[in-house]
């Protein structure tokens, strides 16, 4: 069933959430800035079925196809110091790999700091940023892609060419939203250290993995040696130096 067509009962199952339905739009993310300029409330959520310019990491862009992926950005006003942003995308990847694994049925593996894997390949991404005083937290999920662009074919996938094809897209979307508000309140509430336990619990790359990390024009190779107080990774590189991974991506030694 389309999600659109069927927003006042998802509306009733959200009533924390200010929902915003776009047909297409430059990006979910750019959206909310807007409407953050505007004074929206607290717990809008902005959905749009296709992103002609959707954003993702490092400035890199996000593929949204129409009708192919949950493109999502969350308005949160949370009482939150800056420094803090980046350990709160670990408790938005908890949401989402939750979401994912309950609604779908698939395992899923966290890549640090923003990526949910499904056998070893990208089914959602996260960005997390800051504007004018409020968290926008952006979430997009590939559904039913089959085919990527070239670039992206062998590190992408979708819950659908995972064998994931009976899910509900309502029940996806509520799940995430109610996680969402679930691990942000854990994360701000309870502390930083419960949130940097279950995503080390819930993940293959924190500990012992052996990775390559593109940071700052050079590739840095190591095995990873868990997340520092701030949420950052440790990487133990081939020196035997322990390196503070700030920024950068992140892949396996195959």
């Amino acid at each position: 069933m389309s999600i659109r067509r069927n927003l006042d009962h998802i509306s009733a199952r959200l009533p924390l959430w200010h929902l915003h339905w776009y047909v297409t739009l430059d990006s979910t993310q750019l959206e909310a800035q807007r409407l953050i300029d505007e004074g929206c409330l607290d717990h809008t959520a902005i959905v749009s079925q296709e992103q002609t310019a959707g954003m993702g990491r490092l400035g890199r862009r996000w593929h949204s196809e129409s009708g192919q992926g949950l493109y999502l950005s969350a308005i949160l006003r949370l009482e939150l110091p800056p420094a803090h942003l980046p350990g709160l995308t670990l408790a938005l990847g908890l949401a989402a790999k939750r979401t994912i694994e309950e609604t779908a049925e698939l395992d899923c593996d966290l890549r640090w700091p923003n990526d949910v894997l499904v056998a070893g390949r990208k089914v959602c991404g996260i960005l997390t940023q800051m504007h004018n005083g409020a968290v926008i937290a952006g979430i997009g999920i590939n559904l039913n892609q089959r085919d990527f662009p070239l670039e992206i074919d062998d590190i992408a996938t979708s819950l659908d060419r995972e064998g994931a094809s009976n899910f509900s897209r309502e029940d996806l979307l509520v799940r995430l939203l109610d996680y969402i508000e679930e691990y942000t309140q854990l994360y701000c509430r309870d502390g930083r250290d419960i949130v940097y336990r279950a995503f080390r619990m819930n993940s293959t790359y924190v500990q012992g993995k052996r990775v390559i990390v593109e940071q700052d024009g050079r590739s840095l190779r190591g095995v990873t040696d868990g997340l520092d107080a701030d949420g950052f990774l440790i990487l133990r590189a081939e020196t035997g130096e322990r390196i503070t991974i700030l920024a950068g991506g992140v892949r396996p030694v195959i």
